[in-house]
């Protein structure tokens, strides 16, 4: 049988897009401003073969030890998955499904930059295979505690 993935809906979860430190950020401009960025991702069964996933993006930009901005957004698709093990399940979904929602977050980052007095903040393109990856490794790294109180 052949896997079947569908996106069934997506939303933006929670947008937050803080100037903490305006006006005085606007009256004196700065160089490029250092931006710090996290990226999670949360997946959850909703209903059999169906899942929220979440791509959570935070940019943090400071300019001379100020805050510039914060922008925090969660973006969710609910996705049909069937005919799927467990283990291509967990991939669709933290590989595949965060794919499909990066470039509308790109989009909505981008524009609410703009909305807030800044430069478009242009994220470059995210590899969820290599995080993915990653934090396989993590896990599977990770020390045993087998202690017992």
């Amino acid at each position: 049988m052949t896997t079947n993935i569908k996106i069934l809906g997506q939303y933006i979860k929670d947008l937050s897009f803080e100037v903490p430190n305006s006006p005085e950020i606007f009256l004196n401009p700065q160089d490029k401003p250092d931006i710090d960025l996290s990226i999670n991702i949360d997946a959850k069964k909703i209903a059999d073969e169906l899942f929220e996933v979440t791509l959570k993006i935070c940019a943090d930009a400071s300019s001379n030890k100020k805050r510039a901005f914060l922008c925090e957004v969660s973006y969710s698709g609910i996705f049909s998955i069937q005919n799927a093990e467990d283990d291509m399940i967990e991939q669709a979904l933290l590989i595949y499904c965060p794919n499909l929602l990066f470039p509308f977050i790109r989009r909505i980052i981008a524009n609410s930059t703009i909305d807030g007095g800044f430069p478009p903040l242009m994220l470059d393109l995210i590899d969820f295979t290599d995080l993915y990856n990653k934090r396989r490794q993590a896990v599977d790294s990770a020390p045993i505690n087998n202690t017992k109180n």
